[in-house]
């Protein structure tokens, strides 16, 4: 059983997870307008920093016409900041483009209006997505529900610090270095990065590097199954969207046969320096998952490249899209990250450097390739430590190890630069702040990584919320 906290109050939003709350609308023991409106509370009340945009008067109109039959029928919701929902703010949470109007839908958003959800508001997001802190000029620190010092991560930290914060029961998140999965480690969430292009983007998305995906911040394994089937499957707008895989992730939840698939632990993934509390945690977790699943551990080399920081500037093409000809004379108003980043790439990067990437990139393509030859899944940490403060710098000492600032990407990236499916699973606390342990999986085997999750779901129940919701 789900570790739940159902609201008794009307005037609180509801603390259960999302389909629980779709149920109570079906039962008639809630209904869709006034959980929006105890939303809109809670949001107005809350000291998280993680709503940036609120449209109350269309979220009304949709809340009063729900049809609570659909999937997502009444749901409140909010959409990540980078993302377009027409007639809103689309600043990609830089304050250059405080002014720009979103001139229509994203193609996800189109289909959780179709899917029923009403959309409220924008959750805040790092600055175009460019680091796992949600700390910018435009809206200042968001707060994590499980200690307002520290950071939600990012890029979708409102996201997750608004689901774990009591304040919605899911909100869309975009993961292209894993701005899913920090965040939902450092919050206490389940947060699956898909295989790319499994959830269409734009419509006139850039490609860019092809490691950004669509997905959600949940409560639940169950969420988020039900969130992916809703939104996955080809769209012509993109070009790079996968066919639809023709089933339900919901509905075939706990039906994969796992048993004797094989799994290398590696909590640093042999690239990342580690907390000794966070690798202990892991390897501990992981020994119970296997047990519980009926995995067999195997022992795999795994060599990943060292990406080096021509990495860094490989996405900075979307980012000077954006600002157009307002660079360099905007330079002042951008984060200090994106700023110095933005600086080197402008000076910097070219052709050669460019083709140092494409390198690099076919090496990390090729050893993940060649460990999934040999296993189903590897297990490693999801976040090299606990969340840091909610103002930053970026973390760069790791118990009492110095370390880089790729440290803190580490174990994420490297299943975004493949495409390759990963999902984040809470596994408790340490110093008082939430763990995640990292699973990746084979290209198109989600279902495989959602079933895990609801392995350790069933077996160690996470709390749904932060302690105190909402906040």
């Amino acid at each position: 059983m789900l570790a739940v906290t159902m609201s008794d109050n009307t005037k609180t939003p509801w603390l259960g997870d999302m389909c629980s709350l779709v149920d109570a609308f079906r039962s008639g023991e809630r209904n869709p307008v006034e959980e929006l409106e105890a939303t809109l509370a809670a949001v107005e009340a809350s000291e998280l920093n993680a709503i940036s945009h609120v449209d109350a008067e269309s979220a009304r109109s949709a809340a009063k016409n729900a049809d609570v039959s659909k999937p997502l029928g009444g749901v409140p919701l909010g959409i990540k900041e980078l993302d377009q929902v027409e007639g809103w703010p689309d600043t990609s949470a830089s304050l250059p483009l405080k002014d720009k109007v979103a001139e229509g839908d994203s193609i996800f958003v189109k289909r959780l209006r179709e899917a029923g959800a009403v959309l409220f508001g924008l959750t805040t997001a790092s600055e175009f997505g460019g680091v796992n802190l949600t700390y910018t000029k435009l809206n200042g620190a968001t707060k994590n529900p499980w200690n307002f010092e520290h950071t939600p991560g990012g890029s979708s930290g409102g996201a997750a610090a608004a689901v774990a914060g009591g304040l919605m029961t899911i909100g869309n998140g975009g993961d292209g270095g894993g701005s899913i999965r920090i965040p939902a480690s450092f919050t206490g969430l389940p947060g699956l990065k898909a295989t790319y292009g499994r959830i269409p983007k734009g419509p006139g998305s850039m490609v860019g590097s092809m490691t950004a995906v669509q997905g959600c911040l949940a409560r639940s394994i169950r969420d988020t199954a039900r969130y992916f089937d809703v939104c996955k499957g080809f769209e012509r707008h993109d070009p790079y969207s996968l066919l639809h895989d023709g089933r339900s992730w919901e509905q075939d939840l706990g039906t994969m046969d796992l048993k004797g698939r094989k799994v290398a632990v590696n909590p640093t993934l042999g690239v990342a320096v580690v907390h000794p509390e966070i690798e202990e945690l892991i390897l501990e977790h992981a020994k119970l998952l296997i047990e519980d699943a009926g995995l067999e551990q195997v022992d795999v080399d795994i060599e990943l490249p060292d990406l080096g920081s021509e990495w860094a500037f490989a996405g900075l093409a979307g980012v000077f899209a954006d600002l157009e000809e307002r660079y360099p004379d905007c330079a002042a108003d951008l984060t200090p990250e994106i700023g110095f980043a933005a600086k080197l790439a402008n000076d910097y990067y070219d052709i050669r450097r460019r083709t140092i990437v494409e390198t690099r990139r076919i090496i990390m393509n090729e050893a993940l390739a060649n460990v999934f030859d040999q296993v189903d899944f590897v297990i490693t940490a999801s976040c090299p430590d606990v969340a840091f403060d909610a103002t930053g710098p970026l973390r760069t000492q790791v118990g009492d190890k110095q370390v880089s600032l790729a440290n803190n990407g580490a174990l994420t990236i490297p299943a975004n630069i493949y495409g390759s499916p990963s999902i984040s699973i809470p596994v408790g606390l340490s110093r008082g702040l939430p763990v995640g342990m990292q699973v990746m999986g084979r290209h198109h085997e989600e279902q495989l990584l959602l079933d895990l999750g609801l392995i350790a779901e069933r077996e160690r129940p996470w709390p749904l919320v932060a302690p105190g919701s909402p906040l």
